[in-house]
């Protein structure tokens, strides 16, 4: 069966996409998952305006965008199609790039600039409730050995302080003090926090790092990582996000953990204790209320779910 072959990058798209991104990581410090992200995603575009016959940024127009949009939904040649979400994250990136090239005066106009994302289905973050995040506590100590009790530390941090794993898996022993109680987390960025830690994380971390920690060290050639995998070396995400399912499923929360469930646990539990949504979004390190705010929708739901349940005249 033959196959039509995809025609050529052109050389001036190809700069202008490697000079945005170089603009990113060199200038802004965008993060690197990020840059990877931003890059497949223009690839991908570039890929797109190549069968379009566009060769120069100068090119391009917002009839190319839009079409390059209707692409990502339908599918194209080798490529599935993409969800609302997906597609609209995508779009990010060819928004970011087209911003870039107009400020800097490589092209006289946006063409992205009218284009609008494709509305997405709002999805409220899944928590687990309180007793549930104590039995997966609980399931993650079975043992007392180094890994349990690194575990069980971990997922304290986790829930104990809102962090995201990758901040979790990147701190370092240093950036926890016991004694003050509070954890120097970097997030999206780069971006530095100091988040309160409550006696529970500060013990379990205490436990870890006299009975736990040592025996995973000498495993090692010497890191400064708080959290270390059994070969000595900095615990990967990965391998963090594997001890959380398996203590899951033996909490018997199977299918109900993602990477984000603590993380949104913590803050919709914090909500519900009627803490405000302008020290979550602190404590979350969200640039902008507006994400936060996604939480206060959960807890509203949650109290309609109990009226509903709760009330005589509620039906």
């Amino acid at each position: 069966m033959s196959t039509i072959p995809t025609p050529a990058v052109s050389r001036a798209l190809a700069r202008a996409v490697r000079g945005w991104l170089d603009h990113l990581d060199v200038e802004r410090g965008v993060a690197r998952n990020t840059l990877v992200s931003y890059t497949r995603d223009l690839d991908r575009y570039l890929d797109y305006l190549a069968r379009q016959g566009v060769s120069t940024p100068e090119n391009v127009t917002e009839a190319h965008v839009s079409g390059f949009l209707a692409d990502l939904r339908a599918g194209s040649p080798g490529r599935m199609p993409l969800s609302a979400s997906s597609a609209a994250r995508t779009l990010v990136a060819v928004r970011g790039l087209h911003r870039f090239l107009a400020l800097e005066g490589r092209t006289l106009a946006d063409p992205a600039e009218g284009v609008r994302p494709p509305k997405t289905p709002l999805r409220l973050p899944k928590a687990i409730g309180v007793d549930d995040v104590e039995r997966l506590l609980a399931a993650a100590s079975l043992g007392d050995t180094p890994v349990s009790m690194r575990d069980r530390a971990l997922f304290e941090v986790l829930y104990g302080a809102g962090a995201r794993i990758s901040e979790a898996v990147g701190l370092d022993v240093d950036d926890l003090d016991l004694e003050s109680g509070t954890v120097r987390l970097f997030g999206k960025g780069s971006k530095e926090r100091i988040v309160p830690v409550g006696r529970y994380a500060r013990e379990a971390v205490a436990a870890y790092l006299v009975r736990g920690r040592p025996a995973l060290a000498a495993r090692g050639k010497g890191t400064p990582a708080l959290f270390l995998g059994t070969r000595g070396a900095r615990l990967s995400r990965q391998t963090a996000w594997s001890a959380l399912a398996a203590a899951g499923e033996r909490a018997g929360l199977a299918g109900h953990l993602s990477p984000h469930t603590l993380r949104h646990s913590f803050a919709t539990h914090l909500l519900e204790g009627g803490a405000d949504v302008r020290v979550v979004q602190e404590l979350l390190g969200h640039a902008s209320v507006t994400t936060t705010q996604i939480y206060t929708m959960v807890t509203v739901a949650r109290l309609r779910e109990v009226y509903a349940e709760s009330h005589p005249r509620a039906r």
